[in-house]
């Protein structure tokens, strides 16, 4: 049976740098936001918060949604909505070990990331970093959990 996959990113940045992770996917070294998959019976905010810590090692506060992207991969065949977070760092944890996969998390500026597009994972990299800085900024009461 076919399904989208949910997944969050956060868009984090300091001093005008984006924190952005470098890791292995599909036998290629590529730049990404902090992203993954949602959980079982967690919300998108707590995905989120949790994909950044456990893929940067950076503890983050999430303050809007940026967009929700619709995007099918023809790397490999997947359907992808996500759902992309601003988000503010609060605290790095440098005992941290980085998820499996993630080579190391670096702040990089978007002149630098555009220069990279090439080794970007998907489109959706530049784009969110760019409706971020065109103050694309949705209120996080706009996503709600339905409980029964």
């Amino acid at each position: 049976m076919w399904h989208p996959h949910v997944t969050v990113a956060t868009v984090v940045e300091k001093q005008g740098r984006f924190l952005v992770v470098k890791e292995e996917c599909l036998d290629e070294t590529v730049y990404n936001q902090p992203a993954g998959h949602l959980d079982p019976n967690e919300s998108l905010i707590d995905a989120a918060i949790r994909e950044t810590r456990e893929e940067t090692a950076w503890e983050v506060k999430i303050n809007y949604l940026i967009g929700v992207q619709h995007y099918h991969s023809t790397a490999n065949q997947i359907t992808y909505i996500r759902f992309s977070f601003n988000a503010s760092p609060l605290k790095f944890h440098s005992e941290q070990a980085l998820d499996t996969g993630i080579i190391c998390a670096e702040w990089k500026t978007l002149a630098e990331l555009e220069a990279l597009e090439l080794q970007l994972r998907s489109p959706m990299v530049l784009g969110d970093i760019k409706q971020y800085l065109q103050g694309k900024r949705y209120p996080l009461e706009l996503l709600n959990t339905v409980d029964r």
